[in-house]
């Protein structure tokens, strides 16, 4: 294993030093126990916080700031935070209208944040984002694990957060941008996970993962490596039996990176995607094309379909400023 390290056990930390300081007018860091938030405490507004494994990079703390996020709780590499992070940010970043938890379906992140919310001394909801359409039970989740359309929920939430809204019309959306929401991973490689000092799961170099999860999980086959536009057709086919959209739809396409996919090739995957939805009816109105939710250094990509109204249009393209989303600004 080959990897800009100094010792395992001081990268989490290192590495959030590092992003705080590259960021600071953005964001605020804390250690023991590690969080980080906005810059500036917003006021009179739903707090949404989110978090997660680390090793997503931006996920999510790259998405602290205006329109997004208030903080994010970072675990130590695919393993989820604890629920004195998620305390200890709620209680920083609290502003008279409540918490509310945007959580990845997976079962450590689904109990610490729900061990939080119940000692938390004020109120809060959440919102359990489940986009990914290869696999409906893993041993990671009950349900469909949230992947990369966890940071249009996110966008969509903190948009709306940000006009004062109450804790229950910021969940309420959060749960219908989920619902329309599909995603679906492919791997050529794994992911190497700093303290193993291996790939996860081994693969040959004509072989793919259909259907990978964010942390190197099976996804729905493996199977012999072809063509893009034959892989693409076999993702995208899975999101619209998942979705189910009406012709003339409207829609958000997300291309994301795992972490070691060139932009060439992801934006050769958007060309592919793109047609093939508007063969199918598919208005694709907004793009995102990036790493936005990795896998460390995982070769591959994933699909993400969010299926539009005026309303989640609205909060898409809002004024939004974070390290790793702005425009409108």
């Amino acid at each position: 294993m080959k990897k800009f390290i100094n010792k395992t056990d001081d990268m989490l930390v290192e590495s959030l030093s590092g992003f705080a300081s590259a960021h600071s007018d953005l964001v605020a860091l804390n250690l023991e126990p590690n969080f980080l938030t906005r810059k500036q405490k917003a006021s009179n507004k739903v707090a949404i916080i989110s978090g997660g494994g680390s090793g997503h990079e931006p996920l999510h703390a790259g998405y602290i700031g205006h329109g997004m996020l208030d903080a994010a709780c970072p675990g130590h590499v695919f393993t989820s935070p604890t629920p004195d992070q998620m305390l200890m940010a709620a209680e920083a970043v609290y502003a008279d209208k409540g918490i509310l938890f945007i959580v990845k379906n997976y079962a450590g992140d689904v109990m610490n944040f729900e061990m939080a919310a119940e000692m938390l001394p004020f109120e809060s909801a959440t919102v359990l984002t489940s986009d990914d359409c290869a696999v409906i039970n893993s041993t990671y989740t009950t349900g469909r694990r949230g992947v990369a359309g966890t940071v249009i929920v996110e966008k969509c939430v903190g948009s709306l957060a940000e006009t004062g809204a109450d804790l229950q019309a910021c969940k309420a959306l959060g749960e219908k941008v989920n619902s329309r929401t599909a995603s679906m991973g492919v791997a050529l490689t794994s992911c190497t996970v700093p303290a193993a000092g291996r790939p996860t799961f081994d693969i040959s170099n004509n072989e793919l993962e259909m259907g990978v999860g964010i942390h190197g999980e099976p996804g729905r086959r493996r199977e012999a490596m072809r063509p893009a536009d034959a892989i693409i057709q076999d993702v995208t086919n899975a999101i619209l039996e998942a979705l189910k959209p009406s012709q003339g739809n409207e829609a958000l396409l997300l291309i994301n990176g795992f972490g070691a996919t060139p932009l060439m090739e992801l934006y050769l995957i958007y060309n592919t995607a793109a047609k093939l939805f508007n063969q199918h009816g598919i208005k694709v109105v907004r793009s995102l094309v990036g790493n936005y939710t990795t896998a460390l250094d995982m070769a591959g990509a994933s699909v993400t379909l969010c299926l539009l109204d005026d309303e989640i249009k609205q909060h898409w393209d809002s004024p939004v400023h974070t390290p790793a989303l702005r425009w409108g600004v």
